[in-house]
């Protein structure tokens, strides 16, 4: 009983460190990369399409995101999807091929995406903490139905505390590491 709940609690901790893992790849540092598009909702004949599937996203340079949509003529919805995103980079089109060129980030920009990146963390953060009061909701149940004793109830409470600790440090961890690339020239 102890265990199912505990590993209940795991689970969905760690698929909050998954999505802040995947949201922190979505910022922008410096460097192009692939993941700062490919998650962009396009308006593909009515229907929100994320980019990776309409095009094949590439990064040939280090400052340069190329955009090869497999149907010619999604190219301007695509186009029209990069303009209304939270990127800030305008797109070039050669009517086969668009190019995303990234511009270095000023240090007013890096503070600013550092700031971003702290208050997703901390709302991962809030998540996992979220997770645990669920838990432990299950786990005080547990005892009041008599399926475990209180000294179990106090184990598992001293456990799933450990557990929230491990992941609010990973969260904190993967939100340095970004930072980190973030105020990196």
């Amino acid at each position: 009983m102890i265990k199912e709940v505990l590993n209940s609690a795991k689970a969905a901790m760690e698929k909050t460190a998954e999505a802040l893992s995947a949201e922190l790849g979505s910022i922008r540092t410096g460097r192009a990369s692939t993941t700062l598009v490919e998650k962009i909702r396009v308006d593909y004949y009515g229907t929100p399409t994320p980019m990776q599937q309409l095009a094949l996203i590439s990064v040939p340079e280090a400052q340069l995101i190329t955009i090869r949509p497999f149907d010619p003529g999604a190219i301007r919805d695509i186009e029209r999807a990069l303009l209304q995103s939270d990127l800030g980079i305008t797109p070039n089109n050669d009517g086969k091929l668009i190019r995303l060129q990234i511009p270095p980030l000023t240090e007013e920009r890096r503070k600013e995406l550092a700031k971003q990146v702290h208050a997703r963390v901390e709302d991962a953060r809030v998540s996992v903490r979220n997770h645990r009061r669920e838990a432990l909701e299950d786990l005080r149940e547990l005892e009041k139905e008599k399926m475990i004793s209180e000294d179990d109830f106090y184990g598992a409470k001293d456990d799933l505390q450990k557990l929230t600790d491990e992941y609010v440090k990973k969260m904190g961890e993967l939100g340095k590491a970004k930072e980190d690339e973030i105020m990196s020239i």
